[in-house]
C-alpha cells in the first residue's frame, strides 16, 4: 500500500471514498460544513435521519453523491469524547478501513488523524493510521497451488489543513511506512514451515537484505563458533541435522565518526521440540515461531535502514534447531560459555537462553551503547503478562524508561520486570557456575537473571516477547512485535 498527503478541500479530492468522522452531537467542524454544502446537505440529512447511530465506530456508506469528486463518502461515528483514547482512535481507523476494504476499494482519502486524541499529535495519530493500514493488507503467503486474494487497498491519502502538504507529516508517513514493512518482513520470515526457515535460510535471506539495503554482513559457521568457544550456542545445536549460524547485521548510518552501535540480540530457534525434554506434541507446530526474536531484528533493520536513521545499529542473531538425537545435549550436561562460565543444563528445553548468552557475549566485542535482546524466552511471561505487554528486564532505569515509553506510545507495550539478587539463587548449582533453570516460579524472571549473568559489564535489556510475538489458534500468525516498539525507540536515539 502507498501512501501520500493532499492538501485540497474535501470536495475537490478525487478519491474511491473519503471518510469522514461525525461527532455524536453532529457538531460539524467548518470543513465538513463545506463538504455537507458541496453535496447539497446529503450529510446532514443522513445525520438528522439517524442512519449513522450513537455508537462509536457505526460506518455509514455515501455512493455517488453530487457535487464532490470522491465516488464515495464513508461517514463514521466519532463518538461523545471532546478527545479519544489511543484505542478508540485505533478502532475508528481499523473499522473504517475494513468497511471499505469490503467493498473493494483502492483509494482512499483519509481525515480521521485530524481527531482530537488525549495527549497525541497529528504525527502520531498519522503513524498509527499508516501502521494500522498496513495491517489490514498484510496476507500470509500461504503455500498452496492457487493464489491467495489480495488486499483491495492500494492508496490512502492523508488530507491536511493549509495550502500545502507538510514536510514534517510526510517524514512521519516515509518512517512509518518503513516501520510497516519491517512489521511485514518480520511477519514474513516467521510464518514461514521450519522445513523452509532453517538456520541457512536465515542467513541467506540476511545476505540478501544486505545487498538490498547496503547492510554489511557477517555470518559465523559452527567452526567458527568452536574457535570463540561458544560452547554454549553449540550445545543446543547439537542434537540438530541443520547447521548452527551466528548472524550479524551492520548498520552504519551514524554522522559521527566512531559512534557507538546499539546493539539487538534475537533468539533464532527455527524449530523447538525441547531436545531430550521433550514438548507435548499439541500445538508443537507453533514451536516454528520460536524464531519471532530473530525475525523482529531482520524486520528492524530493514525499516532502520530504509529510514535512513543517523545511527550505528547491529543486529546479532544466534540460530539453530533444538532437536532430540543421539547426538543430542541430554539433562545433566555441563557445558562452557563464550564467557568461560559453565552451565549444568537441568532442561534442555531451556534452549533460548543457552544460545542467547554466547551471543551477549560476543555482542560486547562491539563495545556497544546498549544492548537489546527479544526472544520467545519463557512461557511464563505469558502467564504473567498474558498477550498484551512484553516482559522487560534491565540493569539500566534509563534504557527501561527508554523502551517502555516506546512501547506506551506505539501502543506495542512492555512492562517492567525485577531482576532482584534473591532470584539469582535458584540458578545456583553444585556442579557448575549456574544451572540454566530455578524452577516454575518467577520463571520469566529467572531466564532474565541468566542472561544478566552475560552482561554485567554491558547496558543491556531483555524482551521477554513469548506473549505478544505470535498468534495461536484460529488467528493463528506472527504478530511483528515488537518491531514497532523498537524503531520508536532507535528513532528517540
Amino acid at each position: 500500500m502507498e501512501f501520500s498527503l493532499k492538501a485540497q478541500p474535501l470536495e475537490k479530492i478525487v478519491a474511491d471514498a473519503l471518510i469522514v468522522a461525525i461527532p455524536s452531537n453532529q457538531q460539524l467542524s467548518s470543513e465538513i460544513k463545506q463538504l455537507d454544502t458541496a453535496c447539497s446537505k446529503i450529510i446532514s440529512q443522513t445525520i438528522k435521519a439517524g442512519d449513522l447511530g450513537k455508537t462509536l465506530g457505526a460506518t455509514v456508506v455515501l455512493h455517488h453523491v453530487t457535487g464532490i469528486k470522491a465516488q464515495r463518502i464513508l461517514l463514521v461515528n466519532s463518538g461523545s469524547k471532546t478527545l479519544l483514547n489511543d484505542s478508540e482512535y485505533k478502532q475508528l481507523v481499523r473499522t473504517s478501513l475494513k468497511t471499505l476494504e469490503a467493498l473493494g476499494v483502492k483509494n482512499i482519502a483519509f481525515t480521521l488523524n485530524q481527531l482530537n486524541v488525549d495527549n497525541r499529535d497529528d504525527a502520531w495519530s498519522t503513524e498509527q493510521a499508516v501502521i494500522i493500514a498496513s495491517e489490514i493488507c498484510y496476507r500470509i503467503k500461504k503455500i498452496t497451488k492457487e493464489k491467495g486474494s489480495l488486499s483491495s487497498l492500494q492508496h490512502m491519502s492523508f488530507v491536511t489543513k493549509g495550502k500545502t502538504p507538510s514536510a514534517a507529516l510526510n517524514k512521519v508517513i516515509t518512517q512509518a511506512h518503513a516501520t510497516a514493512n519491517g512489521i511485514a518482513f518480520t511477519k514474513d520470515l516467521a510464518n514461514l514451515p521450519p522445513n523452509i526457515c532453517t538456520p541457512t535460510y536465515l542467513a541467506k535471506e540476511a545476505q540478501k537484505l544486505g545487498k538490498e539495503w547496503k547492510l554489511k554482513i557477517e555470518i559465523l559457521e559452527k567452526s567458527d563458533m568452536e574457535k570463540l568457544g561458544m560452547g554454549s550456542l553449540l550445545a543446543v545445536s547439537q542434537g540438530s541435522r541443520q547447521a548452527p549460524k551466528l548472524i550479524t547485521m551492520k548498520y552504519n548510518g551514524a554522522t559521527q565518526k566512531n559512534a557507538k552501535p546499539i546493539v539487538l540480540v534475537g533468539k533464532g530457534i527455527t524449530f523447538d521440540t525441547g531436545g531430550i525434554s521433550l514438548k507435548p506434541a499439541p500445538e508443537m507446530d507453533e514451536m516454528k515461531f520460536d524464531m519471532c526474536g530473530a525475525a523482529s531484528v531482520f524486520g528492524v533493520m530493514r525499516a532502520v535502514a530504509e529510514m535512513k536513521l543517523p545511527i550505528n545499529l547491529i543486529g546479532v542473531v544466534p540460530t539453530c534447531e533444538n532437536m532430540p538425537d543421539g547426538n543430542a545435549t541430554r539433562p545433566g550436561d555441563i557445558v562452557t560459555s563464550m564467557s568461560g562460565q559453565t552451565i549444568e543444563i537441568l532442561n534442555t528445553d531451556a534452549e533460548g537462553r543457552l544460545i542467547l548468552c554466547d551471543a551477549l557475549t560476543y555482542a560486547q566485542r562491539f563495545e556497544p551503547k546498549a544492548i537489546v535482546d527479544i526472544a520467545t524466552l519463557t512461557g511464563a511471561c505469558v502467564i504473567a503478562l498474558g498477550n498484551e505487554a512484553a516482559g522487560l528486564f534491565a540493569n539500566n532505569d534509563s534504557l527501561s524508561s527508554a523502551l517502555k515509553q516506546a512501547g506506551d506510545v506505539t501502543g506495542d507495550r512492555a512492562w517492567p520486570m525485577p531482576l532482584w539478587e534473591e532470584y539469582h539463587e535458584g540458578l545456583r548449582s553444585n556442579f557448575a557456575d549456574m544451572a540454566n533453570v530455578a524452577g516454575r516460579a518467577g520463571g520469566s524472571i529467572t531466564a532474565a537473571c541468566f542472561l544478566a549473568k552475560f552482561t554485567r559489564n554491558a547496558t543491556w535489556a531483555h524482551l521477554d516477547i513469548a506473549g505478544v510475538a505470535y498468534r495461536g489458534g484460529k488467528e493463528k500468525g506472527a504478530t511483528g512485535r515488537p518491531v514497532s516498539l523498537l524503531c520508536h525507540f532507535l528513532k528517540q536515539q
